[in-house]
């Protein structure tokens, strides 16, 4: 069998265009390579900053998700839903022990909290697209619904979004 395929296209091309605001991080960066700790079987959420979000927002939502899994539909690797206005940072392994009020759904390896990177060996990098969304509004999803379940909802609730991206090849 061979993964020889094009490679996906830009999941956020697809959803209606919003603002962008900025976020960092302290353990990746975008277009490098993940570091050890965020890849499977190490599962260590990387920490995240963000800012020049819109005044208006009323909660946010974390997410990290691979387009290029050989799927058809990705792969969620995080989805963390309504952390409170006031969060604007998240230390490393946050998705060990998540703020308060916020609610971590199951990724798609079966377990809740961040799944670290495991691409199939010998295919191409991997894009791990970790987005802060603002929300106009907390996101009501059971803790038991799907990533895709709170994916469609974080559309109709996002205000603006900011991404980093960075990659991984298991060689």
């Amino acid at each position: 069998m061979t993964l020889d395929r094009p490679q996906a296209p830009w999941p956020y091309d697809f959803l209606p265009r919003i603002p962008s605001f900025e976020v960092t991080s302290t353990d990746v960066v975008d277009g490098e390579t993940l570091p050890q700790p965020q890849v499977a079987p190490n599962d260590v959420s990387p920490q995240l900053s963000w800012s020049g979000f819109p005044d208006e927002t009323a909660a946010f939502a974390v997410t990290c998700f691979d387009p290029d899994a050989p799927t058809g539909s990705g792969f969620w690797h995080w989805m963390l839903l309504n952390l409170d206005a006031s969060v604007t940072e998240l230390p490393t392994g946050a998705a060990d022990a998540p703020p308060a009020g916020a609610v971590q759904l199951r990724n798609d390896g079966g377990k809740v909290g961040y799944m670290g990177a495991a691409p199939p060996a010998g295919d191409y990098p991997h894009r791990y697209i970790f987005a802060v969304h603002a929300l106009r509004q907390k996101v009501e999803v059971p803790p038991d619904a799907s990533n895709a379940v709170g994916s469609f909802n974080l559309t109709f609730a996002v205000l603006a979004r900011g991404l980093i991206t960075p990659v991984y090849r298991n060689a």
